[in-house]
């Protein structure tokens, strides 16, 4: 492709060189650029790639794209100076796929909790009514023929249009994707106009850390940006947020929740549980009059159901399709229930944080567990009040604490259990617990000590495949251990 046609729609000031270059493709990591292709050189947290600038033009790079000048470039490299090379990478990405984006119904999902769950949701409501629709986020990326793990919930704009592309060879109409305010923030969904943009809720969270938001005013600003980017905004009503956040928005609305008049509105929620199945029903009224069945517990999952119905009918997807979409939806490490007894109920999830926490563990207090029993552990290299806000709402909600490590990454274990057990005792110093560093060591006592009537939950990994100790990362698949550990025992 001409290096004109790459830049269509992008500011810019041609530097050396000339438009008519021949680009054969586009990259930002200079260990990945080859004779011919476009070098992004990106100022990022931890370097400068321009840095590199010089070692991909030796490498044959035709063209540099800079956000600040360079010294002595060699003739027969093109230079084109941006004000943003971040904008200035998604805009070429989305020109040399050929503006996939434009070809898919795109569904956007943004907010602190919920949004892996959300947008699976929203894929099984999608596909249950005759689309194919592809699913980006956290647990990876998935389409027909592929499902693989990603880096980050939300991809670089280049890896991002080149899965839009790969989806429409596959034969997708449509994608759901969680979208982060640090996808936001850095111009990974720049270029992308959504048909529709979800916000679920907001909670304090990715602020102040390397990359992160300076302030909660500043994440809440960034996640109100999708708004601006899509036809209709499927919002939470119910979210305290939610007004402050939607300034400025440019898009039609339509409203969800259960305290509020809104769109979508659920009550007359009932708590199902039978062996190995913990779920909910509810009444929708507003635009549509409906009862719901879904195949995950509690009142947050209300929340993430009633997003999915809205979007699903904003689409035109039949009542049914969205009946059996809620019905069969499973998601790897939110609330999924590991079937090893008919006596206890075992389950996993990706609650991390203080909010996350309190949200899971209430909903499952609310189903009247013999003992509640939760098995868990903090993050190393990551904010200490995490620790403290984690062992605080566990102690509270819960009967017994198993203690152990969650990805301790360059940190000692003992010193991020000595933070939780100073959060334990902000909360209920009287909960007992056990501390059992080695995390499979955890679930094997886990299991070694279940009684009839508990409801186990061991939260903070969910869906990870790893764990990270000292910088080395091991497999670490969590349900299957617990199913491994279970047939070894015996158990029934």
């Amino acid at each position: 492709m001409k290096l004109e046609q790459l830049l269509n729609g992008l500011d810019y000031t041609l530097v050396q060189g000339s438009l008519d270059t021949e680009v054969v493709d586009i990259a930002y990591d200079s260990r990945k650029v080859q004779p011919g292709w476009a070098f992004v050189c990106i100022v990022g947290t931890n370097r400068d790639s321009h840095d590199y600038a010089m070692d991909v033009a030796g490498q044959g790079a035709s063209v540099l794209v800079i956000e600040h000048r360079l010294d002595e470039v060699p003739q027969g490299v093109t230079v084109v100076q941006v004000e943003s090379s971040r904008r200035a990478l998604a805009l070429l990405s989305c020109n040399y796929f050929g503006r996939p984006a434009e070809k898919l119904i795109t569904i956007g999902v943004t907010g602190t909790k919920g949004k892996t769950t959300t947008a699976h949701m929203i894929h099984s409501v999608m596909n249950a009514g005759g689309h194919k629709c592809g699913i980006i986020g956290t647990n990876g990326v998935a389409y027909p023929g592929v499902n693989r793990a990603l880096v980050n919930t939300t991809p670089e704009s280049y890896e991002l249009q080149k899965m839009f592309s790969e989806m429409l060879a596959a034969g997708c109409d449509s994608v759901v994707m969680e979208v982060s305010s640090q996808g936001l923030m850095m111009d990974r969904v720049t270029g992308i106009h959504f048909k529709v943009g979800v916000f679920t809720n907001l909670y304090p969270d990715h602020i102040g850390g390397p990359g992160e938001h300076a302030s909660f005013e500043e994440y809440r600003a960034w996640k109100g940006q999708l708004f601006r980017r899509c036809d209709v905004g499927v919002v939470n009503v119910d979210d305290k947020n939610c007004s402050t956040l939607l300034a400025g928005h440019t898009c039609k609305l339509v409203t969800y929740g259960m305290h509020r008049e809104a769109d979508f509105r659920a009550s007359e929620l009932h708590l199902l549980r039978e062996e190995n199945f913990l779920g909910i029903r509810f009444h929708v009224s507003g635009r549509e009059d409906m009862d719901v069945k879904v195949n995950m517990p509690g009142e947050f999952s209300v929340y993430n159901s009633l997003a999915a119905i809205a979007v699903g009918r904003v689409l035109g997807v039949p009542h049914d399709a969205i009946h059996d979409g809620l019905m069969n939806i499973s998601v790897k490490g939110r609330v999924e229930l590991v079937p090893v007894s008919k006596d206890f109920t075992v389950l996993i999830d990706f609650a991390h944080n203080e909010a996350g926490a309190e949200s899971l563990l209430t909903t499952l207090r609310a189903y009247e567990p013999k003992r509640l029993v939760v098995l868990f552990g903090c993050g190393g290299d990551r904010s200490r009040l995490r620790r403290y806000g984690m062992g605080e709402v566990a102690s509270r909600k819960a009967d017994f604490l198993i203690l152990t490590e969650d990805n301790n990454r360059f940190e000692s274990v003992d010193q991020i259990i000595k933070d939780i057990k100073i959060g334990i005792d902000q909360g209920n110093p009287d909960v007992p617990y056990v501390e059992i560093p080695d995390r499979l060591d955890a679930l094997h006592y886990a299991l070694d000590h279940a009684q009839k009537g508990d409801l186990i939950a061991v939260i903070g990994k969910g869906h990870e495949t790893y764990r990270d100790r000292m910088g080395k990362k091991t497999p670490f698949l969590e349900r299957e251990l617990i199913l491994e550990y279970a047939a070894q025992i015996g158990l029934k």
